[in-house]
């Protein structure tokens, strides 16, 4: 007996059947993990945090974040060639390890996917009314919750559209993602090229200014510069999302780790260009809008730029913010999808669905757009709150993909991993690269959920279980996620009649 050829024999080995629409390319591919990492959302929104606490030689954890996250990455990518499929850590972690490290590594990372989309979304706040006031709709933005309230309206309204572009199908998410990245590329080159006609001072005056930072802290200037690093660990992830789309692309055990590498490699080229020059170009180093989030980066390029100039870059940040919504969005109706498949969730049936004419799983799309709107909703008068969880799921994401390459690094040590045979493979470079995967992981899952006040409870009134929160909150999500599937869904998981590949009962051909 053998899976029959579905329409993508590859896939039926691994025991499901083809029911998405297999169109995306190799740009379409980058694309997707282009505009989840969006380097133009992420510096623009989180440079006044690392430069508040860090200070200018915050810019040295960029390059620091980029080597951990490329071994990361390089992982991710020998996974691709070997399991193209959609939910791709989901799936990766169920062949390297159990059925329960599987469903843990999806559930974090779906759990987390949705606190992404509501944050991300928050981005727009911090752009649109610098393009013009009328964007401020709640009040004038003096008031207590203005701001706010501003910001979950104005997010609503764009993971409202997220939602309607995924459910109608993957080319026209295709289309405008892509469209959106090339907008982002283009805009990032000049942005760049701009802040280095602006330079007034040389890299040296930047690369190792601390201004005064640590002081008081038992770690000095490394306990402020782990606090800074953060600013750029909340940006470079994602890149995953080409593989997550394994499914609906086209040749995907070559086309998602070339995308998977180039995404990550060009966000880091371009992103940390855009951080120095930014800071090398700034009128003063000693200006407090620097550190403020009605200023940041944007009051940096307005400045230079001139305000008709700077505006035009600023469209593209909305570009780009709107983009990495969609990506975001995206990735989490696959892993839902892909989860739902194998009965892991619950009412799998519904979510599994897919929609025959869109060839699409709409109702993922709408289920994922009305959480992130309920989380958004935490922004109108509990600010601390979201501000904690918007932190917490990138500390989830950080666990997410360590519960692959731990799995993958003990299926080596026990020789039991085997590359795609003719596909990217990292050789007897393997072991070292998982290795320090690993320990980068941990490392950086670490460094993000320790209980700072200044990152989980910066303003307002202090409490415990702020500053606790990632403990907290995660201890919880891992309980009730696992107490349910160990007690209630463990024993009834597998891939749904509907989506089960069909096996042909005529034997092979025996050789000539």
């Amino acid at each position: 007996m053998r899976p029959s050829d579905d329409g993508d024999p590859q896939l039926a080995e691994f025991g499901y059947r083809q029911h998405l629409d297999r169109s995306i390319g190799r740009f379409s591919s980058f694309a997707a993990g282009v505009s989840y990492i969006s380097i133009l959302t992420g510096t623009f929104q989180l440079f006044y945090f690392g430069f508040g606490a860090g200070g200018p030689a915050y810019v040295w954890s960029w390059p620091m974040v980029f080597a951990g996250q490329l071994m990361v990455a390089l992982c991710f990518a020998e996974l691709a060639a070997r399991y193209p499929v959609a939910g791709s850590l989901y799936n990766w972690t169920k062949r390297l390890g159990s059925a329960t490290t599987s469903w843990l590594a999806g559930w974090v990372m779906l759990t987390a996917s949705v606190v992404t989309l509501a944050a991300t979304a928050l981005a727009y706040q911090i752009t649109l009314p610098q393009l013009w006031s009328g964007f401020q709709v709640v009040g004038d933005g003096t008031g207590t919750y203005d701001v706010a309230v501003n910001a979950v309206l104005l997010g609503g309204l764009l993971i409202t559209v997220t939602t309607l572009i995924n459910a109608f199908g993957v080319r026209l998410m295709a289309r405008i993602n892509s469209t959106g990245v090339f907008i982002e590329l283009v805009a990032a080159v000049l942005i760049v090229v701009v802040l280095a006609l602006a330079i007034t001072r040389g890299p040296q005056d930047v690369l190792f200014d601390t201004a005064g930072r640590g002081e008081g802290q038992s770690l000095g200037y490394l306990g402020a510069f782990l606090v800074a690093a953060l600013a750029s660990g909340y940006v470079m992830y994602g890149f995953d999302t080409a593989s997550s789309l394994g499914e609906e692309t086209i040749d995907p055990g070559r086309t998602a780790p070339r995308a998977i590498l180039r995404a990550i490699t060009a966000s880091f080229v371009l992103g940390g260009l855009i951080l120095l020059f930014g800071l090398m170009a700034a009128p003063s180093l000693a200006d407090p809008q620097l550190a403020s989030s009605g200023g940041g980066l944007q009051y940096v390029l307005l400045s230079v730029a001139g305000t008709g100039l700077g505006k035009a870059f600023l469209v593209c940040i909305v570009v780009a913010v709107t983009v990495c919504c969609l990506a975001v969005h995206t990735a989490a109706i696959r892993m839902t999808f892909a989860m739902a498949r194998d009965n892991a969730l619950p009412a799998s049936a519904r979510l599994a669905h897919v929609d025959p004419r869109r060839r699409t799983p709409v109702v993922p799309a709408v289920v994922v757009g009305v959480l992130a709107i309920g989380v958004l909703l935490l922004n109108v008068r509990q600010p601390q709150v979201f501000t904690a969880l918007t932190s917490i799921a990138v500390v989830m994401i950080y666990l997410a993909y360590l519960l692959v390459t731990g799995p993958m690094l003990v299926a080596r040590l026990r020789g039991r991993w085997r590359p795609a045979p003719g596909r990217f493979s990292l050789g007897r470079w393997g072991l070292p690269v998982n290795v320090l995967a690993v320990l980068w992981g941990a490392g950086m899952a670490v460094n993000l959920a320790w209980p700072r006040r200044e990152v989980y409870n910066a303003t307002g009134e202090q409490h415990w279980y702020l500053q606790w929160a990632a403990p907290v909150f995660i201890g919880a999500i891992v309980a009730v996620g696992l107490g349910w599937y160990l007690l209630r869904q463990r024993r009834r998981t597998g891939v749904l009649p509907e989506h089960a590949a069909v096996i042909d009962p005529t034997p092979p051909p025996a050789p000539a």
